[in-house]
């Protein structure tokens, strides 16, 4: 298996807080991520993996951003963009699926209006929990399976 990167920093959703709040690990079932509102609603979008590459893409344009502002629950320093859906990612204990590229939503135009056509291709992707575990800051990341667009 290949190494291609690693966790810079993790967030949940907390159903308190209108931001992600930032943890050092999270738990993940088949469900999803535990103690995230989103927990149980949508197992093929459970968790957004999100490259600090898109970060990078809005700072270029002058759109400072702090890190989890973009929706993420990983946030990564490998861009997985351009992974298929099924291709597989092991990250500490869970084995994480592609199942396809995040959709931009209006609420990025919240923070700027140039926000959502910037991050078009390149916000994010969602991923479905194939094996359950415990992610944490600073964790490798392997390529267990690709399947790359031909």
């Amino acid at each position: 298996m290949q190494q291609v990167g690693e966790v810079i920093s993790l967030f949940i959703s907390n159903k308190e807080l209108s931001q992600r709040e930032k943890v050092n690990s999270i738990e993940l079932d088949t469900n999803g991520i535990i103690n995230d509102k989103f927990y149980a609603k949508d197992k093929n979008r459970s968790v957004l993996i999100t490259s600090i590459d898109s970060y990078k893409m809005a700072k270029d344009k002058n759109i400072d951003l702090e890190y989890g502002l973009l929706g993420e629950n990983l946030l990564i320093d490998y861009n997985p963009y351009s992974l298929t859906p099924k291709s597989q990612l092991l990250i500490g204990e869970v084995v994480l699926e592609i199942v396809q590229n995040c959709t931009i939503c209006k609420s990025l135009t919240k923070i700027d209006n140039k926000l959502p056509k910037l991050l078009k291709d390149d916000r994010g992707v969602f991923a479905k929990v194939i094996k359950s575990g415990l992610i944490s800051d600073g964790d490798k990341i392997y390529l267990k399976k690709e399947l790359a667009i031909s």
